[in-house]
């Protein structure tokens, strides 16, 4: 019998009937530069279209990254600064992110008919699930802004197996009271649908510093070709209902949450009243200093460092490197007890500009922190 002889067989990808190896790493190298164009697609639900946009492939055992913008913004207004900041990128690179535009707030989305009858929030955050399904996506981490915030938490609240964590940033879990729709309806006289939505995005002293920030989001506000559709959806954000959280009560967040707001920000306070609403155990509150009402658009690297220790808090990137940050900072712990018999002790965390790292772990306790 002939002796076997073991040979060594190299895999290689097929190629197409007719086609050269030239001409299959220009359609991979095409595939690619698509990936990272991102892909738009629209879905129907049953309250009308949502467009999305995905960046990236999807990997194994992992949730997509989804986004949902505030008011007045879209997905790249409101999150290309912190999703093309160079640091960020080992995040994207080990996730499939999901963009969502909220209906008729895509780029050249038509204006909507008259009388047409826009989706409230709770109903913005039913489309998601058909949005997941037709992408055949089973879990997300969650990062909204504003008005977005709330539809994630109005989600995770209806589908908490669907949501492994929440990034939100300046979110506002209650309804408005007669005392805001007083003042709502006041500043309705004097002031325009863009001045207001500004005064809702961006602090007082930011709009009176009149940054090159500030006029160019004045400018995309005041000058939307589908302005008409943007008050639509600041009319749903203002008629939101309330969220009922309450700690240790059956309506609450079940998932890890890094609530996020800036020093000064117009929603301070409310972000402030969503942490003593949450469990301590998964909840990070983190209070950026010098970072106004938009810290997505102002203090990228800042956030971006928080959200990776928040995704290793989760078991994912546990072999990441900390950015120029940790590597610039020192960070100080200090534990304080609070002086609200409701609230759970708190943690600040301050840092210096000397050499050192910030600490890691899991989202065990409140942190409220200013950096």
């Amino acid at each position: 019998m002939a002796e076997l002889q073991e040979v060594q067989i190299t895999e290689e990808k097929p190629l197409l009937p007719g086609q050269t190896p030239e001409v299959a790493k220009e359609a991979e190298l095409a595939a690619r530069i698509l990936l990272d164009q991102g892909q738009t697609h629209s879905v129907e639900t049953p309250y009308g279209s949502v467009t999305f946009t995905v960046y990236g492939t999807p990997k194994p055992k992992r949730p997509a990254i989804l986004t949902y913008h505030d008011v007045g913004l879209n997905y790249k207004s409101c999150f290309q600064p912190l999703f093309q900041f160079g640091d960020m990128q080992e995040i994207i690179q080990n996730f499939v992110r999901v963009h969502v535009d909220a209906p008729g707030m895509e780029e050249g989305a038509p204006v909507f008919p008259l009388g047409y009858q826009y989706p409230s929030l709770d109903q913005l955050a039913d489309m998601i699930p058909c949005i997941l399904q037709y992408l055949n996506f089973s879990t997300v981490i969650g990062v909204g802004v504003g008005a977005g915030a709330y539809i994630l938490s109005r989600y995770a609240l209806t589908h908490p197996d669907m949501v492994e964590g929440l990034v939100l940033i300046n979110i506002d879990p209650n309804a408005k009271g007669w005392m805001d729709w007083a003042a709502h309806k006041l500043t309705g006289l004097t002031s325009s649908i863009p001045e207001m939505i500004l005064g809702h995005l961006f602090s007082q002293e930011e709009l009176s510093g009149n940054s090159e920030l500030i006029q160019k989001y004045r400018n995309i506000v005041t000058h939307a070709p589908n302005l008409e559709n943007i008050e639509l959806y600041w009319n749903s954000y203002n008629n939101r209902r309330d969220l009922n959280l309450e700690r240790g009560g059956a309506v609450t967040l079940k998932c890890p949450v890094m609530l996020v707001v800036g020093d000064q920000a117009p929603h301070e306070d409310a972000v402030v009243e969503c942490n003593s609403k949450l469990d301590p155990t998964q909840t990070s509150f983190l209070k950026m200093a010098d970072s106004g009402g938009q810290p997505q658009l102002t203090q990228p690297g800042k956030l971006t460092e928080a959200f990776k220790y928040f995704l290793q808090g989760m078991g994912y990137m546990a072999s990441s490197c900390m950015t120029r940050l940790s590597r610039s900072r020192t960070a100080s712990l200090t534990s304080a007890a609070s002086v609200d018999g409701n609230r759970s002790r708190s943690r600040t965390l301050s840092q210096s500009s000397e050499s050192g790292t910030l600490p890691s772990g899991p989202p065990g306790h409140t942190m409220e922190v200013s950096c």
